[in-house]
């Protein structure tokens, strides 16, 4: 079956930097785009960055642009969320996704804490 596990979060101060991780299972991981998304307490979850399943093309959230970096190996079924210039507002549980035979699958996420 599908299985996504995040890691990598953590307590950083402002300005500080993580690199998440997301490890897939169950699926063909080198044909599938891949996504993070992120919900911050009282907030609808959001769509922070994607990648296409070659790893040649990527966009991102605007709120993150220019600070996070989404990346993909496929030989090892993993696909990275490298976040630098890290702001309190960046504070949220990040999920990783996947979209198999249009069906989501989501990891557990893994929390991310940014203190001011």
């Amino acid at each position: 079956q599908v299985q996504l596990v995040e890691s990598g979060g953590g307590l950083v101060q402002a300005g500080g930097s993580l690199r998440l991780s997301c490890a897939a299972s169950g699926f063909t991981f080198s044909s599938y785009a891949m996504y993070w998304y992120r919900q911050a307490p009282g907030k609808e979850r959001e769509l922070v960055a994607l990648i296409g399943s070659a790893g040649g093309s990527t966009n991102y959230a605007d709120s993150v642009k220019g600070r996070f970096t989404i990346s993909r190996d496929n030989a090892k079924n993993t696909v990275y969320l490298e976040m630098k210039s890290l702001k309190p507002e960046d504070t949220a549980v990040y999920y990783c996704n996947a979209k198999v035979y249009l069906r989501p699958y989501w990891g557990q996420g893994t929390q991310v804490t940014v203190s001011s």
